[in-house]
């Protein structure tokens, strides 16, 4: 059984940075690649960052390049994303995702695995 969990959104002002973590249960072959999602009200869930299980193939929203950087433990099964130079327009629930194909897409079937999602709120 796969369970993600994902910590350290919260409130931030506009210009501000926040980083949030993922950590997964379950053997690593089941998570091979990760990703984050994120779902703002009244908008669809959109791709923001994924990296393959070597993290050498990483993919990034055109929203989220230069600002946004994710990255990954093996060790730990764990997943990060920096965010910095936050705006208004990054304010969503932000979700981890992972699945067992070891291909970087943005598209949210390709991952079999979710987490229940942490709010980032960016105050201007």
């Amino acid at each position: 059984q796969v369970q993600l969990v994902e910590s350290g959104g919260g409130l931030v002002q506009s210009g501000g940075s926040l980083r949030l973590s993922c950590a997964a249960s379950g053997p690593l072959f089941s998570t091979t690649t990760k990703a984050w999602f994120r779902q703002a009200p009244g908008k669809e869930r959109e791709f923001v960052a994924g990296i393959n299980l070597r993290g050498d193939v990483i993919l990034y929203a055109d929203s989220v390049k230069g600002r946004f950087t994710i990255s990954r433990d093996n060790a730990k099964n764990t997943v990060s994303l920096q965010l910095n130079s936050l705006n208004s327009d990054d304010t969503a629930v932000y979700y981890c995702a992972a699945g067992p194909l070891n291909i970087v897409t943005m598209t949210a079937k390709t991952y079999l695995y979710w987490g229940q999602g942490t709010q980032v709120t960016v105050s201007s």
